[in-house]
């Protein structure tokens, strides 16, 4: 087994004023040689986007885009024509595949919104580009780690290009569980939104992030009344 601790003090952090920002992994002006990526996770913005502010219309191409919202409500547009607000209990994602303009903007104009923007390395490169969204019922993630995300258009949750499965729980104080992972050739990365985590013996707490690799399965413990989200992810990128 292997291990890669991420801090959440030692993330890089940007804030431009209508964005306060975050990144586990490099990103615009944060650059770590050593934080590029997870295997096919590459990127792990923790942001928070002033009432009535927004990324305006700009491109993306050949990326898995997953925007999780955590506070408030974001407005999406893009050129395929699609307009949908997003909240928190929501999963968004697009896969950019050949090419796709889209803006996102807080949908408030009295409160912040929070949300995580999540970017993975597609397997197939210029697909025709694809949006969805789904919206979680809380009650499935009570102690226990639901599936919000697979390869498969048929399975649970919203799908990707790439042989990821994503999980979040809301966890109670001494909850236990074992995940097993879908693929022995890839990782997991465990993320903290809120609360206090142990996994595999490492005592994590809120927004500190922790890779694993090379293990069939890692154990989990709620110490506090917690938030996690698991993204397994290929270890390897072609």
């Amino acid at each position: 087994m292997n291990t890669v601790l991420h801090r959440a003090g030692t993330r890089g952090h940007e804030n431009h004023g209508w964005l306060d920002t975050h990144h586990t992994f490099s990103f615009a002006d944060y650059h770590n040689s050593d934080r590029m990526n997870f295997g096919a996770l590459r990127v792990l913005n923790d942001d928070v986007i002033g009432p009535g502010t927004g990324f305006g219309r700009h491109r993306h191409n050949n990326m898995e885009i997953i925007s999780i919202p955590l506070e408030g409500d974001l407005e999406h547009k893009d050129s395929m024509g699609n307009v949908a607000v997003i909240k928190q209990g929501d999963v968004q994602v697009m896969s950019a595949g050949s090419g796709i303009y889209h803006s996102e903007f807080n949908d408030n104009a009295d409160r912040e919104a929070k949300f995580l923007q999540i970017w993975v390395f597609p397997n197939k490169d210029d697909v025709t580009p694809r949006y969805d969204q789904m919206t979680l019922d809380s009650d499935l993630l009570k102690n226990q780690l639901y599936q919000i995300l697979s390869p498969d258009a048929d399975d649970q949750g919203v799908w990707i290009y790439q042989n990821a499965w994503f999980h979040m729980g809301e966890l109670d104080k001494g909850f236990e569980t074992t995940y097993q992972l879908k693929d022995s050739q890839n990782g997991v990365y465990a993320f903290v939104i809120e609360g206090d985590i142990t996994i595999e013996g490492q005592m994590l707490n809120k927004r500190d992030g922790l890779g694993i690799w090379e293990t069939p399965a890692i154990h989990i413990k709620a110490d506090s009344n917690a938030t996690l989200l698991l993204m397994e992810v290929p270890m390897s990128v072609e």
